[in-house]
């Protein structure tokens, strides 16, 4: 029971994911083991959607380490218990609170030994900016204490770029890039943990800043996304957007001559809104402005769709079944869940 609520659950939320961007672009999924322990380590820009994404389409099912606090509500633990959460502590929580945290480890290392998967994020935040900040070294103790006990279990790492057209719009897209396996037991020295905390950072951070959008130097990153933006690059191909900034060219200052008419994206855009005004408004007036942190906007937006356009559809259907008949009631949401969802993928 507890299983099938678990994939109907996923099921819900993957039809809300490709319906909210369109389109999800992944590639790299030949790159997880289907039957070994694995750690997803993603970059940290979308809030909960990082996690959503991930969950949903990484061809396992994994535990993910979440930060405590939001398990501080204890009428939720249950509920956290069944999305397969664990909580991490960190120096922000208190130094005593950081002793709990090598009971996490110990059951991350019996999840590893039963060959589960799991999602944490290495940078230990989150933050819309387009680079990869320096990583913890939390996931390097998950596996330094998973080795230490049984050194001849073979971990798979799998780097994930998350790279999000604008994160905080809408219409939004993202695409997800799983990296190449790194095997934590090659990098494993028993007598030198220091060096196999550094080294393994640097892999893996080396390994994300080819599978996401990564802007080097702090102090030109304002100039350095403008020019992006100028160039209109392609934030779902990293390659590009990152030869781009490796290789500056004054010939390539310029848009791209094939764009949709700025007119005819005003003109959808304004149906859009008439055709979905009541929802528009709640979110507009009810929710949005208590969105206080950038990286929540596109979680929020999601949340707020995935529960509010059922009760929506399911509202206009019984009103205008009411007037004509069903079968008008019918057509005319069919129409609108199209036209949607054409305005999104098209955006």
């Amino acid at each position: 029971m507890k299983n099938s609520g678990y994939r109907l659950l996923k099921l819900w939320v993957k039809a809300g994911l490709y319906l909210y961007y369109g389109n999800i672009k992944i590639s790299g999924l030949q790159n997880v083991p289907r039957n070994e322990p694995v750690l997803f380590l993603p970059n940290h820009q979308g809030a909960l959607m990082d996690v959503l994404l991930i969950v949903t389409d990484c061809h396992r099912k994994p535990f993910f380490l979440t930060r405590s606090d939001v398990f501080e509500r204890t009428t939720l633990i249950k509920f956290f218990a069944f999305l397969r959460m664990l909580p991490i502590y960190r120096i922000r929580d208190g130094r005593e609170s950081l002793k709990k945290n090598r009971a996490i480890f110990d059951q991350c290392s019996q999840l590893f030994g039963q060959n589960h998967a799991m999602v944490m994020f290495p940078e230990a935040n989150h933050n819309i900016k387009r680079r990869v900040r320096p990583l913890s070294k939390g996931f390097t103790r998950i596996l330094l204490n998973t080795l230490k006990r049984n050194p001849e279990l073979k971990i798979h790492i799998i780097p994930v770029g998350m790279n999000y057209r604008s994160n905080t719009g809408f219409p939004d897209k993202v695409a997800l890039n799983y990296g190449m396996p790194i095997v934590a037991n090659d990098y494993y020295d028993e007598k030198e943990t220091q060096n196999t905390i550094h080294t393994l950072k640097d892999v893996v951070s080396d390994s994300l800043k080819t599978l996401t959008t990564h802007i080097e130097d702090e102090k030109k990153y304002d100039a350095t996304l403008r020019k992006l933006d100028a160039l209109q690059v392609d934030y779902l191909n990293p390659s590009e957007t990152n030869f781009a900034i490796k290789n500056w060219d004054a010939s390539d200052d310029k848009k791209a001559d094939l764009q949709t008419p700025a007119a005819l994206k005003a003109f959808f855009k304004g149906i859009f809104i008439v055709l979905n005004l009541p929802v528009i408004i709640l979110w507009r007036t009810g929710i949005k402005p208590k969105v206080r942190e950038p990286e929540f906007m596109g979680t929020f937006r999601f949340g707020f769709a995935l529960l509010v356009y059922p009760i929506f559809y399911l509202v206009l259907f019984a009103v205008i079944a009411a007037i004509w008949n069903g079968f008008v009631g019918m057509a005319v949401i069919i129409g609108l869940f199209l036209f949607n969802w054409g305005y999104v993928r098209w955006n």
